[in-house]
């Protein structure tokens, strides 16, 4: 069939597109900017890629007229607290409009549950959305959905960083509010599952995993996954306001789209029914299980997309390698960008052929002791050194490090440290060309765990300092003949 694919570049589109593909669909993805798709590997021309913004109907001319079924999967929640609302209902008034004039059978879309009385401005708006794509009189498909947890996306993020840099919680009261959250695994079979079938046409379903919980719970819940000790007390003084600030300082969301995640958290996402298991029959994950999948993905570096992709993604041609992106959400940074006058070639060799028994090329003894002191606390230390002396491959050991990107054609190595450190750390070496100058760039990434972690870090930075500014300048200079 063919398949318009609104939001292709989000968090949920990016995911959909690939099992779309697998099931032989001809998919028309629709981005605002087409430098900020990347067309997956895999598309084998059943992918097209066409420009349109939904808050200008004459920007929509490229939408196909022969479209058996459309996903609507976007939103304005990132936008300003005062014109979401406005710029939601004028984005499905302009998809309507033009879809009405094809040939769709199906439109798709994903939401929020909504099933209080009093719903906030953001959940009131999507609901307002469902019924401007009602009147295309097309048949309609709603999807409802609480909390979606997965590596990447806004929901787990937030529960990762309130639960990681905050042992004790002074939390408002909105805390206790019950919520019935759903892996995305389970969202991406229930949206694939329902497409072009006639059981689920003009009907509207709350689909959420087996455990009803509320956001105190899913937070403790998220803690003792992790093996941390954390408490919460609620208070009924933290305005919405001061809650939206709050969550903005800690966690990674702006303010706009806390403020709107906030204001939702007053009103109970419970399903009311589970009639999507008559359409698509399926056992949903449980919160535990929903963890343990993002866990995985995040320690394999794999995450597929993440809920800032519609702003970060690359351009179109960026090759494979490049997607592989060190997170940006929580993390601290220490970077070096050295010139250098010689060939590039010879400095990407000292890159490629870092550590094992050539060493770190600078202030080497003080690699060894960090990995002498691995060792004590049960770590990998250094002893590994590496499988080959002049070959790196993605999964290769390096001393502490696992490689996670040897792109020897685009000169850029990432690893990732298996060291005992409070936290998770990251390290590029890449060459990269400015103005007409050679310069290397390193960049030493490093997201804590909690207060420990941050200590850690800062305790660390005089270190840093040297030995990694060291570092960059030895592997411009050094010569394996001298």
């Amino acid at each position: 069939m063919k398949i318009l694919l609104t939001g292709a570049n989000g968090y949920i589109g990016t995911r959909l597109l690939p099992l779309l593909i697998a099931e032989n669909h001809e998919v028309v993805c629709m981005v605002r900017d087409k430098r900020r798709f990347i067309l997956p590997s895999d598309a084998n021309g059943k992918v097209t890629v066409i420009s349109g913004d939904l808050l200008n109907i004459n920007t929509l001319g490229e939408i196909p007229k022969d479209i058996d079924a459309a996903y609507y999967l976007v939103h304005s929640m990132s936008s300003s607290e005062q014109g979401f609302s406005d710029m939601e209902r004028k984005s499905s008034e302009n998809f309507s409009a033009v879809i009405k004039k094809t040939s769709c059978k199906q439109i798709i879309y994903l939401t929020g549950i909504a099933n209080d009385e009093h719903l906030s401005k953001h959940l009131g708006s999507r609901l307002a959305v469902e019924d401007e794509l009602k009147s295309s009189q097309i048949a309609c498909t709603i999807l409802r959905a609480a909390i979606i947890i997965g590596s990447g996306s806004a929901s787990f993020e937030i529960i990762r960083d309130l639960t990681e840099k905050i042992p004790v919680m002074v939390a408002p009261k909105w805390v206790k509010t019950l919520c019935q959250p759903i892996g995305i695994r389970d969202v991406l079979a229930y949206l694939t599952g329902v497409l072009l079938n006639e059981n689920a046409y003009n009907e509207t379903f709350d689909i959420g995993g087996p455990d009803v919980l509320s956001y105190r719970d899913m937070l403790l819940g998220y803690a003792k996954e992790r093996k941390l000790k954390r408490w919460i007390i609620t208070v009924p003084v933290l305005t919405p306001r001061l809650s939206s600030l709050w969550l903005n300082m800690i966690t990674p969301v702006p303010y706009a789209l806390a403020r709107s995640l906030v204001d939702s958290m007053k009103n109970e996402v419970v399903c009311k029914d589970n009639r999507i298991q008559n359409v698509v029959p399926r056992k949903c994950l449980t919160y535990s299980e929903a963890l343990h999948l993002a866990f995985e993905k995040i320690d394999q570096n794999s995450i597929v997309s993440s809920w800032k992709d519609a702003l970060n993604r690359g351009y179109l041609h960026t090759d494979f390698m490049d997607q592989i992106k060190v997170p940006q959400n929580g993390t601290l940074e220490y970077k070096v960008k050295m010139q250098f006058d010689r060939e590039a070639g010879e400095v990407f060799e000292n890159i490629w052929s870092i550590g094992g028994n050539r060493g770190w090329y600078y202030m080497d003894w003080l690699w060894q002791f960090r990995g002498f002191l691995d060792k004590m606390f049960g770590g990998v230390g250094t002893r590994r050194g590496r499988t080959s002396n002049t070959d790196l491959q993605a999964g290769d050991v390096l001393d502490f490090w696992r490689v996670l990107l040897a792109d020897k054609k685009n000169k850029r190595l990432l690893l990732y440290a298996e060291m005992k450190v409070p936290g998770e750390a990251w390290l590029e070496l890449k060459l990269i060309n400015f103005h007409g100058k050679a310069f290397l760039s390193q960049i030493a990434t490093f997201r804590p765990r909690g207060l420990w972690g941050r200590m850690y870090w800062y305790a660390m930075w005089p270190f840093h300092l040297v030995l990694f500014r060291g570092m960059a300048k030895q592997i411009t200079k050094y010569r394996p003949d001298n």
